[in-house]
């Protein structure tokens, strides 16, 4: 259940128009339900206004599965990080209504078909930019958008922009001055992230990756790299954190937007 749930609720036992056994029986699930392998915290939607999300990884098909079913009942969206192909696979014949999002490693409610890559995109204020610095990159970028898509922002992205041809990226710079929230997400130097930060006055989130070579540590020298940004107003999360990145984005673009401008899959 989330806030607006429960103001519909409220609302309506204030008219008459629903009894206060029957306004209990809607909140039954109330704070948490156990399942012995899980606490399922479906009072996470009224007090941060996201439904709880399901990390996927080291929980069977199984488990993940019951935790949906749950979850489905207070008619939230559903959204399971780090999901292997085979998993989400075993999971859709128990619930074939989502989506598996193959890159992102990202089971979730149905999201609104988003334009085929080369057709012109949407300029018009009001979305999260994803930037991505190498093709190399994008699991963790699509990660990062489709957590933001699944919450109810509308994203757009920008691949294979990196600072080994800057003009790649100066060539979008009208994308970059419209959107409301900047994830950037890049590895080896982390470069990118100091860069888009310093050509735009909305939040920036960098998101550090794994990808690099042995001095690269795994994303080590990519996360130092951008925590010690000369730049004002970049937001770092953790190494490979495609999900953090989306989440923080979609926070910070709800509350730009405010409650009458909504522009994703409310």
């Amino acid at each position: 259940m989330d806030r607006k749930k429960m103001q519909t609720l409220l609302e309506k036992v204030e008219r008459g128009d629903l009894t206060v056994p029957q306004a209990m029986q809607e909140m039954k699930f109330l704070p948490y339900q156990d399942l012995g392998f899980a606490r399922i915290d479906h009072h996470r939607g009224i007090r941060q206004g996201v439904a709880e999300v399901i990390f996927g990884e080291g929980k069977s098909a199984s488990q993940i599965s019951q935790i949906i079913t749950q979850l489905k009942k207070q008619k939230g969206r559903i959204l399971v990080t780090r999901v292997d192909a085979k998993k989400a696979k075993t999971v859709r014949k128990f619930h074939p209504d989502l989506e598996y999002h193959a890159q992102a490693r990202v089971l979730s409610s149905r999201l609104r078909p988003r334009s085929k890559t080369g057709t012109k995109r949407r300029i018009s204020g009001g979305f999260v930019l994803v930037v991505c610095a190498g093709t190399s990159d994008i699991p963790v970028a699509e990660e990062a958008a489709v957590t933001a898509e699944a919450l109810g922002s509308r994203v757009e992205r920008l691949c294979d922009v990196g600072v080994a041809g800057v003009h790649r990226l100066l060539d979008e710079k009208e994308m970059l001055v419209r959107a409301r929230v900047i994830i950037v997400v890049a590895g080896m130097e982390g470069a990118l992230a100091s860069l888009v930060g310093g050509l735009v006055d909305q939040p920036v989130i960098a998101v550090p990756t794994s990808t690099g070579y042995g001095a690269n540590f795994g994303g080590l020298a990519t996360l130092l790299s951008m925590l010690n940004s000369c730049v004002a107003g970049i937001a770092v999360v953790n190494i490979d954190n495609g999900f953090g990145a989306g989440y923080l984005a979609n926070r910070i673009e709800r509350l730009v937007a405010g409650p009458g401008d909504r522009s994703g899959n409310e």
